[in-house]
Order: structure tokens, then sequence, then C-alpha cells
């Protein structure tokens, strides 16, 4: 399975337009190659660079297993069914990047194709989903980005 934006490569900066200094909205993302018996996917975006350990950007579930992207500002138009989770900045939805001044983190978008759907409630933290898709992953996908402020 293979993510990947055009907003930004595997690796390269991500634009102000989708952080906490800019519009803060999230990316375009595109996927391909989900397994046969896919039922839906879901998607975590974190930062393992932050000072007090992972900062969780976005918590999604239940995206339609027809589904083969995210439009950009798509926390805002999700499909029938799809759930966001709180993120750590105690939202339901998508929260940019904004990290201290220095050196740029690293921002994980990652993406796991399911076997089923899932039981979670709006508003699930990513440990709620990861306990949930446990023994449901089928494959999974990762775009990272980096983001910094002088």
């Amino acid at each position: 399975m293979q993510l990947t934006s055009t907003a930004f490569g595997e690796g390269a900066t991500i634009p102000q337009k989708y952080t906490g200094d800019g519009a803060d909205v999230s990316p375009p993302l595109t996927w391909s190659g989900a397994p046969e018996g896919t039922q839906s996917f879901a998607l975590i975006c974190d930062d393992p660079d932050a000072p007090r350990g992972t900062w969780v950007h976005w918590v999604l579930s239940n995206l339609p297993a027809d589904q083969k992207d995210l439009p950009e500002g798509a926390s805002s138009t999700l499909p029938s069914g799809a759930r966001q989770g709180k993120n750590d900045f105690g939202k339901t939805g998508y929260g940019g990047p904004a990290p201290p001044p220095g050196k740029p983190h690293r921002y994980f978008f990652k993406l796991y194709a399911l076997k089923s759907a899932l039981d979670l409630a709006a508003g699930a933290t990513k440990q709620q989903l990861e306990k949930a898709m446990k023994d449901h992953i089928l494959a999974q996908a990762q775009l990272m980005g980096k983001y910094g402020r002088k």
C-alpha cells in the first residue's frame, strides 16, 4: 500500500498552509494498493519529536473501503460513517504542525487498511483507535513530512 500527497513528498517540508502557522487545514492525501478484504481505513498523524513525547495531530477511523483519497481540508468534509478522534490539542479533527522553534519535527501520516469497520465513537483517542484496530490491520502505509520554526 502506498500513501502520497500532492502537497509534499516523502521527507519533504510540509507547506505552511497545512500547519498551525497557516490555514491549519489537512493536506490532500491519496492512497493505492489496499489489499483484498479491506473493509475500512484508519489514519493517524503524529509527531514523535515533540518535547513531551509523541504529539497526536489527527485520528480518523471508519473511512469507507472504496475511499482512495482525502482532499485538502477533509477534516471538515468527511464521508458518511467516518469518525474523527481527539488530537493532543484537545480538539476533534486535524491540528497542524506547530512545533517549538528549533530543529524541524517529523510528522507521520499513517494509513491502515482494516478487515472491518471499528466500533469507535467520535472523539476516540489514538490509543483507543490503536487498541480497536490491533487484530484488524491488513496493511499499512505512511508518509512523513517535516516542519520547523526558526
